[in-house]
């Protein structure tokens, strides 16, 4: 599928107002009042118009750039996507039509002016029951080695649901897990609303995530880093021995491959061990002389 910010035109930094003006433009252009029997303005109308739904959407917009287009098409139904859009009032500015039987399709019954409330489709059928939304704290090893968790949680009826949620490798804050059908009964015959676990991935006292990526703090003295060494450094699968070049300076990285996390894609990402150089506060006679030393022969 083609990226939402190609189909708008815009870059991925662009403003609300940006993605506003730009979508009116396409909507404009290939809105089927005026390019009636052409299905390829068809088309391209359907793609401009999910783009739109997911890009005026700041928590959908959000999980779009950390999923990417494929993971998030995993987690999203179409049916989410366009919840809470309101395109009637858009068209109704613009002065162009947003019901009949394209828009009843194309919208899932509710067509662009239903809005797509949280409680399913625009009235023209069976809603589907509420979503309902579960934080939940993991540990930063369960994010990076994937994990299972039982969740207890209360429907706003009182009903009870307890299931075992499935933990991905690399999860990040911010995910949203969708559980298909485990959300509220719809009240109108249609089908139960989804449950989304909130992942919120707890710090680690040795590990900094960045991106997929993770640093790790390698302590050298100051002779380990003017002589090289061999050292070990800490890691998620367990310490790892690393060669330390001589001369190496504070804040240097040395990557250890395939020890990061593991992205949507499915590839591992690597380690870095940053090196923190130990600068003794006080120095006995003997440290104070060598150092004396040194200066003296231009270190």
């Amino acid at each position: 599928m083609q990226n939402y910010y190609e189909i708008l035109g815009v870059p991925k930094t662009a403003n609300e107002a940006e993605i506003k003006k730009a979508y009116r433009k396409l909507a404009m252009q290939y809105h089927p009042d005026r390019n009636q029997g052409d299905k390829a303005a068809e088309e391209k109308f359907k793609q401009i118009n999910e783009a739109y739904a997911v890009l005026s959407d700041e928590k959908k917009r959000q999980q779009y750039d950390m999923f990417g287009d494929q993971r998030f098409h995993q987690q999203y139904s179409s049916e989410d996507i366009f919840r809470g859009t309101d395109f009637g009032s858009i068209f109704e500015e613009m002065g162009l039509g947003g019901r009949g039987s394209f828009f009843s399709s194309f919208f899932g019954g509710g067509g662009p002016g239903g809005g797509f409330g949280r409680g399913g489709g625009g009235g023209f059928g069976p809603q589907k029951g509420q979503d309902v939304e579960y934080p939940l704290a993991i540990g930063f090893m369960e994010a990076y080695n994937g994990a299972e968790r039982r969740v207890n949680f209360s429907l706003s009826d009182g009903t009870q649901r307890e299931l075992t949620v499935r933990i991905p490798k690399g999860v990040k804050s911010g995910a949203r897990l969708r559980v298909s059908g485990r959300g509220a009964a719809s009240r109108a015959g249609g089908p139960p609303g989804d449950l989304f676990i909130i992942v919120q991935v707890a710090d680690h006292p040795d590990f900094k995530r960045v991106e997929d990526d993770i640093e790790a703090p390698l302590k050298l003295k100051v002779s380990e880093a003017f002589l090289g060494c061999s050292k070990m450094v800490n890691t998620p699968e367990g310490p790892k021995k690393i060669k330390v070049p001589a001369g190496v300076k504070a804040g240097t990285k040395i990557r250890l491959r395939g020890l990061g996390f593991t992205d949507q894609q499915g590839h591992q990402h690597d380690l870095f061990a940053v090196v923190d150089l130990e600068i003794p506060r006080e120095l006995s006679q003997e440290q104070k002389k060598a150092i004396e030393t040194l200066a003296e022969a231009g270190l």
